[in-house]
């Protein structure tokens, strides 16, 4: 696949490898995120699959000591990391019950640099499965070592899309988001000059067809009671207000290099179709499969082989209906927010990210109602004004960024608690 002047080459090119480290056995897997969703799906792909993929790397927040410890041991890793440094005790101690007597115990890494560095370390593929911005420095880690990236962190590719793009080589990165593998498995089936537009699909999250006023009472329970997927509390919490999806759109702009005007967001309850890609001879390619994330992680480790029975398979002689319904942008104006910063691009989705974790976190705790949400974040969008943007760019500036985002979405979401109580 050829690129003329005009269409810079994008970031995943499923006509493209990257394999420096291309050998016989199983590929060397470094795992970060292990006791999350996508984390421990991996670890499950893994164990079926021994022939193909070996874990030598785990890393976690540290919240769950137990199952990683388990995941070591099953998967015989040579290290283990953790962001809190305070679990290394407990860690120790799940270890040694883990093991045997006298077995070896794995290498302990702890502190907020850990999966940075077991992301530089010797492997083949990086799994970088943390969810946040946090997986920023992993993610320029794993390039700058010359590392496969299969990438489902896609927080840092959206805060960090220029720093990315100047260290990522031709093939990389491999998305393990569902719509991005979707979308990079459908690329395949024509040239960029064929592209016509992307279609992201949304799954409209438990409030699909509510109005913006029939929002301003649900409870996070409400928000958490996701109608096709599994997901952790703040990715499925995202996915209610769609700026899980806002973020997507954003994402398939930096992969793929496809302006704003040409990515469309549809909503498909039933969560089959995973995206699609039209073509300008008028044909749509759509990649489907039962919702199940591994599926999308096998492309990640995998690519360009396929893993067998790596998730389900439709059962075709059972009958089923498909919708698709366009996007209520009044009801859920994250998108366009979305859609919005990408465009002015620099720090603006850092701030918009940052913003958005924090305002999740205060819905969660009942510091701010589920529209107070996306109002919050809009208001911290426009107080940032004109974005850092360019090759002047740097880490600093995005971590700057994101604190003051912070900050201020704090105080605003402090301003409207005291509001509330007030009224």
């Amino acid at each position: 696949m050829t690129d003329s002047p005009a269409h810079p080459a994008p970031l995943a090119d499923p006509h493209l490898v990257y394999d420096p480290l291309a050998g016989d056995g199983p590929k060397d897997v470094v795992i970060l995120g292990s006791t999350g969703s996508v984390g421990t799906q991996a670890i499950d792909l893994v164990l079926r699959n021994p022939d193909r993929f070996r874990v030598t790397a785990l890393s976690a927040n540290g919240g769950r000591v137990s199952l990683l410890a388990e995941q070591a041991r099953r998967l015989r890793v040579r290290t283990v990391a953790v962001a809190r440094e305070d679990a290394v005790a407990a860690l120790r101690e799940a270890l040694a019950a883990e093991y045997g007597a006298g077995e070896p115990l794995p290498e302990i890494l702890a502190g907020p640099q850990a999966a940075t560095e077991v992301a530089a370390s010797d492997c083949h593929t990086v799994l970088n499965g943390i969810t946040g911005s946090i997986g920023l420095a992993p993610t320029l880690a794993a390039l700058e070592a010359g590392r496969t990236l299969a990438l489902a962190n896609k927080e840092s590719l959206i805060v960090g899309g220029p720093l990315v793009k100047a260290l990522a080589k031709p093939g990389q990165i491999i998305p393990v988001d569902s719509e991005h593998a979707a979308l990079f498995q459908a690329l395949a089936a024509g040239t960029r000059a064929d592209v016509r537009k992307l279609v992201v699909t949304a799954s409209g999250g438990p409030f699909r067809g509510r109005t913006k006023q029939e929002l301003t009472k649900v409870t996070v329970e409400d928000a958490l009671a996701h109608p096709t997927w599994a997901m952790g509390p703040v990715i499925t919490i995202n996915s209610a207000t769609l700026v899980n999806k806002g973020l997507e759109v954003i994402e398939a702009h930096l992969l793929y290099d496809i302006p704003f005007d040409r990515i469309e967001v549809v909503v498909h309850p039933q969560s089959y179709v995973h995206s699609m890609v039209e073509f300008t001879d008028g044909s749509t390619i759509a990649q489907a499969t039962p919702p199940d994330m591994r599926g999308p992680i096998a492309i990640g480790l995998g690519w360009p082989e396929r893993v067998p029975e790596a998730a389900p398979a439709f059962d075709w002689s059972k009958a089923s209906t498909w919708e698709f319904f366009p996007l209520d942008n009044e009801a859920f104006p994250s998108v366009n927010l979305a859609r919005h910063v990408g465009m002015l691009a620099g720090t603006a989705p850092a701030v918009f990210n940052a913003a958005n974790e924090e305002c999740v976190e205060a819905f969660r705790s009942g510091a701010l109602p589920f529209n107070g949400i996306m109002e919050t974040v809009t208001r911290v969008v426009e107080e940032h004004g004109t974005p850092v943007t360019g090759t002047s760019l740097t880490v600093s500036d995005v971590l700057e960024a994101e604190t003051w985002a912070r900050t201020r979405a704090r105080e605003l979401t402090a301003t409207t608690a005291s509001a509330e109580a007030r009224a």
